[in-house]
């Protein structure tokens, strides 16, 4: 660890990057890309007008049923295009008819250009989900289901860009998990995540989580517990885009919820009359996906390739 107050010439390329006043955080990370990039001999300490070598992945927030489906397919490809995207992470399992995913809704998703899907609560609505858990490897289910739960929990990926100029590829891992609080009970995340993040470190220091969870005391407290040890942490489940997006002390991006992707003219992406039906009668309703005002939410996170650590995090909210 490099301690004591950067010398002036250093300071001002701080200044650069990170403006008048950075914080300890920033500091540390321009020092820490520093040192990594004259030991692999990509510069010459002195004037340093060097590029920091980033990753960029954008999380889509729940898809819902077919409008979801359909703003995936239409946007993705622009904002990939629009913030130089390197990595799309999407969060599937309302996808099929606003509950659960099968592997043609699945497919159709994969085709609109994301590159991994993950899940929760809801990866059992659609009975051939089974399919997907046995033979599609860019699918996550939450690692926190009992052991002998088909499927995987997180994964290792590698992508391969021009711009980091190297021959082999990044590699980048993604854990999904499922909160208990008000949740059905599963094994807990907490213990589990600690584990599996010091595992999936001894191969990258990108590490994106999924934390698809109903309170947010429990979405920060493990995004807290896991701070400068993973890259991002980004909550799932509620549906409601929250403005609480930063970068803790230790590096770690994070975001309470991503919102969700579908018709916004609607409650949680339900039609509006159904869902006050019930609470006015306690009935059952039938809650068909509505249809209007359909956008796309989610975050783009930019990462440090070399550390690991959140660079920036930029809140997405886009209408088809």
């Amino acid at each position: 660890m490099v301690r004591g107050r950067p010398r002036p010439r250093v300071l001002s390329q701080i200044r650069r990057l990170y403006g008048d006043e950075p914080s300890p955080p920033r500091i540390a990370h321009f020092l820490e890309c520093t040192v990594h990039l004259l030991s692999t001999r990509r510069s010459t300490f002195g004037y340093l007008p060097f590029t920091i070598e980033s990753v960029k992945i954008l999380f889509i927030g729940d898809i819902v049923g077919e409008p979801g489906r359909r703003v995936v397919k239409k946007l993705v490809p622009q904002l990939r295009q629009r913030f130089g995207l390197d990595l799309v992470i999407a969060n599937g399992e309302n996808s099929a008819g606003g509950s659960g995913i099968t592997p043609k809704t699945a497919e159709e998703i994969f085709s609109a250009g994301v590159d991994i899907i993950t899940s929760g609560d809801h990866l059992w609505d659609q009975k051939e989900v089974t399919v997907l858990l046995e033979d599609e490897k860019r699918f996550l289910r939450p690692l926190n289901y009992p052991p002998g739960t088909p499927g995987q929990g997180s994964a290792i990926f590698e992508i391969r860009n021009p711009k980091f100029e190297i021959r082999d590829p990044l590699s980048i891992a993604v854990l999904n998990l499922q909160g208990r609080t008000f949740m059905p009970v599963l094994e807990n995340p907490f213990l589990l995540a600690q584990a599996e993040v010091e595992r999936l470190r001894q191969t990258t220091k990108i590490i994106f989580v999924d934390m698809h969870a109903e309170a947010t005391s429990e979405k920060i407290a493990i995004a807290r517990m896991l701070d400068g040890q993973v890259s991002a942490v980004i909550g799932t489940h509620t549906h409601v885009q929250t403005a609480d997006e930063q970068i803790f002390p230790g590096g770690t991006a994070y975001l309470t919820d991503a919102g969700f992707t579908g018709p916004h003219e609607s409650v949680l992406g339900r039609e509006i009359e159904p869902v006050v039906k019930r609470f006015l009668t306690n009935q059952p309703q039938r809650f068909e996906v509505a249809k209007e005002r359909v956008l796309l939410q989610g975050a783009v996170v930019e990462i440090d390739e070399a550390g690991g650590k959140a660079m920036t995090i930029q809140r997405v909210s886009e209408a088809i």
